[in-house]
């Protein structure tokens, strides 16, 4: 690992008399200070800062997010850290405590309104597209949460995603496989009308036809257009609105 001399660090222990980030660091998988600035106004405070005591944190902020990315891009168990980086079960509850305080659901929105506005959108949007997809289930998972999508014959579950004009994920809800696209979206729907109440208009393929489409009017306020594709096309083509969230 390289060391290098980075911004002070409000997470980095002090070291003697010197404080500020001085951490070894993989360049691979380190911040850098602009991607550190936006990430650390979002994470959960320290729990010494929180009114109820307790000691100050150990180890650098900075770095066991760094931690977490190195295992997120190599696909490599936690245990398999490299030493050089916080103990590995140090890094995975740090990982754990922030996923149940809902942080990786906030640093995810406000990555999310930054890519919008500098797209030139606004942070909040107007518009959605729906879809779901059904996955094969692992022998791990339990029959009483997984089920059979006879179309697509999958035995697992079914993911329900909302997108944004540009893909970007606005919610996500997964079912068994075996229940129907339009059932399915009531919750997502629901879900997503909750975080947004911006969302007006919502595209969605030929599945979703039918009682959604006035439940979503009537209890949601929400337009949902259907976007069908045309008996006499052949092979793949793209359709409108349809492919942004095929691309997520």
């Amino acid at each position: 690992m390289s060391s290098s001399s980075i911004a002070v660090c409000s997470a980095c222990p002090a070291r003697g008399s010197v404080r500020g980030h001085r951490c070894a660091v993989y360049p691979s998988s380190s911040l850098t200070d602009a991607q550190w600035a936006v990430l650390e106004a979002v994470l959960p405070p320290p729990g010494n800062r929180g009114g109820k005591g307790g000691r100050h944190e150990k180890y650098c902020r900075r770095v066991i997010l760094d931690a977490i990315f190195y295992v997120v891009r190599g696909g490599i168990a936690w245990r398999q850290l490299p030493r050089e980086f916080p103990p590995a079960m140090t890094v995975y509850a740090i990982f754990r405590r922030w996923a149940a305080a809902g942080t990786w659901r906030q640093v995810h929105d406000a990555l999310r309104d930054r890519v919008r506005v500098h797209a030139g959108r606004a942070p909040q949007p107007t518009a959605a597209i729906i879809d779901s997809q059904s996955v094969q289930g692992s022998d791990t998972v339990p029959a009483a949460s997984r089920g059979y999508d006879a179309g697509k014959k999958t035995n697992g579950r079914k993911r329900h995603i909302a997108v944004d004009s540009l893909g970007l994920l606005l919610a996500v809800v997964v079912t068994v496989a075996s229940i129907q696209d339009r059932d399915g979206a009531i919750r997502l729907l629901a879900a997503m009308r909750a975080r947004f109440a911006t969302v007006t208009l919502v595209w969605a393929d030929g599945g979703y036809a039918g009682r959604l489409v006035e439940w979503s009017k009537h209890v949601l306020a929400l337009t949902v257009r259907i976007v069908k594709r045309t008996d006499d096309l052949k092979g793949f083509q793209v359709l409108p609105r349809r492919w942004v969230v095929e691309r997520t």
